[in-house]
């Protein structure tokens, strides 16, 4: 199946560079593109892509706002595509507020090409991209600033079961369901079961919004 891309980037000859990298995939198809974050939004509504590469600073719009209205449209609009996160910056308070939101992760600007294509991929499938290093470290910042929930997003934990406990806390340690398998002693297939139980038990979208979830109720702390 085609994977469909919107790229959002208030710089021409960026938006050009990722749209052009993408559309030499057999497997992905670029069906728009935008240069601010109100653009991306009309675009993204009009073409139905399943994933949108969203800039975090831009005139007009930033990212943070488009993504909020993509992934909580207005009464009738039904499609909500996958977000991906773009940043020139290692830390930035966008995209930790992004993240949640609701987009997948996010990807430096100047990471490798096929890390953009992969991470492209990876989105669509309906996986959070949260590989980077630097992602567990942003996010750990962002939570150090503001204290651990311990109200409602504490108690929802006591909804999950002590082994679903158990994998949402080495999810939010960065480990792929490969590592959750090893360390844990269970089938792949048997992570991929309950982490599926995690989001559907706290309402949460996918991995990305889990690792905040976990931070935010002081299930994992900062530097962990």
């Amino acid at each position: 199946m085609t994977i469909r891309v919107v790229v959002v980037d208030d710089q021409a000859m960026v938006r050009a560079g990722f749209a052009a990298l993408l559309a030499a995939q057999s497997d992905i198809d670029v069906v728009g593109e935008a240069s601010d974050g109100a653009q991306g939004v009309e675009v993204s509504r009009q073409t139905r892509p399943d994933v949108v590469l969203m800039d975090v600073r831009m005139p007009v719009m930033d990212g943070l706002e488009a993504t909020r209205r993509l992934l909580s449209p207005p009464p009738g609009v039904t499609h909500r595509p996958r977000v991906l996160m773009l940043t020139t910056f290692d830390v930035d308070d966008y995209v930790y507020e992004a993240l949640r939101a609701g987009a997948s992760g996010f990807l430096l600007k100047d990471a490798p090409p096929d890390d953009l294509v992969a991470a492209v991929r990876i989105v669509a499938r309906g996986d959070a991209l949260l590989a980077p290093s630097v992602t567990r470290r942003l996010i750990a910042d962002f939570v150090k600033q503001r204290p651990a929930a311990r109200g409602k997003p504490a108690l929802r934990l006591k909804e999950l079961t002590e082994r679903e406990t158990e994998v949402l806390t080495l999810v939010a340690r960065g480990y792929s369901n490969q590592e959750i398998a090893r360390a844990l002693v269970l089938a792949e297939q048997t992570v991929k079961t309950h982490v599926s139980r995690v989001l559907t038990k706290l309402d949460l979208r996918d991995r990305a919004q889990a690792v905040v979830f976990a931070y935010e109720s002081g299930l994992v702390a900062p530097g962990e």
